[in-house]
């Protein structure tokens, strides 16, 4: 027969289970000791609370015109270069001759003081050439002055009437004076004074015009060594000579070849023959 005291440790067993289980709704794990070395355990139920998840931070987006700046290294700096002053070096000892101070709009006259000094319509001397005008001119339109200028310079005073260098060679009848001039002023056939390019060093070029003139000493007089029954005279004889000339009231092309009435040689004029009785 089974013991008594084991069945009221049964019956006090299965009334703990009992307990156990029906207290277990309440708790997330149950442990039953059955006393003879056996052991129940149960898990949380199906009315024990789920795990709370956290979700993971929002970051936010990378702005993508962001760029981060690079590590640049610290700049080194040096000290400062130490300038010497240029060495001062002695003025020359000469005096060079200063531009003249031109006005920018300088108009020539239209009758030099030149010509008061001479009785020809040409000046071979001048203190108020515009030599610095000119000159700037020139560098300004160089290659039109370059193709003006060669027109003029193909001309070869050696073509001119040349005079015997001695009286013994040959004897004029009208006495003349022959010269070569470099006019800087002259009278063009309009009669208008015109300035003349001379003596104009642009570019390590001196650009000069020159014409061989000869002028009557006796102009209007009787021919010598011809009979007084020939009515004869001196006559000038004149040469129309081609001159590059500067012109500063063209302000788009101040140069211009014109036309100039030169002396060139001197001649016996002889009339009609008459004879007296």
């Amino acid at each position: 027969a089974p013991c008594p005291g084991n069945m009221i440790l049964q019956a006090l067993t299965l009334s703990s289970i009992w307990l156990a289980v029906a207290s277990g709704t309440s708790t997330s794990h149950v442990s039953i000791n059955l006393g003879n070395g056996g052991h129940i355990s149960y898990g949380s139920d199906s009315h024990a609370s789920s795990p709370s998840y956290h979700p993971a931070p929002e970051h936010p987006k990378p702005n993508p015109a962001y760029q981060p700046s690079p590590a640049y290294p610290k700049p080194t700096y040096e000290p400062k270069p130490v300038y010497h002053p240029a060495p001062a070096y002695p003025k020359p000892s000469y005096n060079p001759k200063p531009a003249p101070a031109y006005k920018p709009n300088h108009y020539e006259p239209e009758v030099p003081a030149c010509s008061e000094l001479t009785n020809s319509t040409w000046c071979v001397e001048d203190e108020e050439y515009p030599e610095y005008e000119i000159k700037h001119a020139i560098q300004y339109h160089l290659d039109k002055f370059n193709n003006l200028y060669a027109d003029v310079a193909d001309l070869n005073t050696e073509l001119s009437v040349e005079r015997p260098n001695t009286l013994e060679e040959e004897t004029y009848l009208c006495p003349s004076e022959t010269s070569y001039i470099q006019p800087l002023r002259a009278q063009n056939t309009e009669g208008k004074w015109r300035v003349i390019i001379n003596n104009i060093e642009v570019h390590y070029k001196t650009f000069t015009q020159t014409a061989r003139i000869e002028e009557c000493l006796t102009s209007g007089d009787e021919c010598p060594k011809v009979p007084s029954c020939y009515e004869s005279k001196c006559l000038q004889k004149s040469i129309y000579h081609r001159f590059l000339a500067y012109d500063p009231y063209d302000q788009y092309f101040p140069f211009a070849i014109e036309t100039f009435k030169l002396p060139a040689s001197c001649a016996c004029l002889l009339g009609a023959y008459t004879l007296d009785h």
